[in-house]
């Protein structure tokens, strides 16, 4: 199993209130495995993101990667596994107004040891893989909200991870645009083989998945 959590706990503090994000919760997503996560807002969607992009540690339970314990690896050792093997898609886009489609894009790699014309030459690729080849020069005010959010996807794939972390990657979009994502993450999944956990609310795009997770107050209930 490529993704396995045993019993995870996480709370967190805030004053002298423990807030239980996750309550003992279980999970195994197999490679190539194409999975959203649903459940109302505070029932943990995002934590478990979280920890499985290697962003926040359990406060106890397991999470294993491939059979790797990653809940007490160092923080270089977390950085380097997020650096390599995942890829994130935030509702927010994340770009950075100043640079461009194809600088956006290349970000994760300024640390890759890779060159800069190699840099370039990737995130031409990767924009051209998600449609937006005629739009590499454009800054993020140049662009509508579903080519920012196909610029954010290629920013994650430029390294080409195993797993993609998608939250509510539809989220700030129209129908139309949603559903232009929804079809790129389907096609990463059945043409790329990438294992994709995807946070959503929306039922209509839950059913393009292979399995939904239901989550609530923390526990899996479904």
């Amino acid at each position: 199993m490529m993704i396995c959590l045993e019993d995870v706990t996480k709370v967190y503090k805030v004053g002298v209130e423990r807030i239980r994000a996750l309550d003992g919760l279980c999970l195994e997503v197999a490679e190539n495995e194409y999975l959203a996560v649903m459940g109302p807002s505070g029932s943990g969607k995002s934590t478990l993101l979280n920890i499985v992009g290697c962003l926040d540690r359990p406060t106890s339970g397991a999470y294993r990667l491939d059979g790797r314990p990653i809940h007490d690896m160092s923080a270089a050792a977390l950085a380097r596994i997020r650096n390599e093997r995942i890829g994130f898609v935030f509702q927010t886009f994340e770009l950075l107004p100043r640079l461009s489609a194809l600088n956006n894009a290349a970000l994760p790699l300024i640390y890759s040891g890779l060159g800069r014309r190699g840099r370039r030459k990737r995130a031409e690729q990767v924009l051209r893989r998600v449609g937006l080849g005629d739009r590499i020069r454009h800054r993020p005010s140049q662009l509508s909200a579903g080519e920012k959010q196909r610029v954010a996807i290629a920013r994650a794939l430029i390294v080409h991870p195993r797993i993609l972390l998608a939250d509510e990657p539809t989220g700030n979009l129209d129908s139309q645009m949603g559903g232009e994502i929804i079809e790129i993450l389907h096609g990463l999944n059945q043409v790329e083989h990438a294992t994709i956990v995807m946070v959503t609310h929306d039922s209509r795009h839950a059913d393009k998945t292979k399995r939904v997770v239901r989550l609530f107050d923390g526990r899996q209930v479904q």
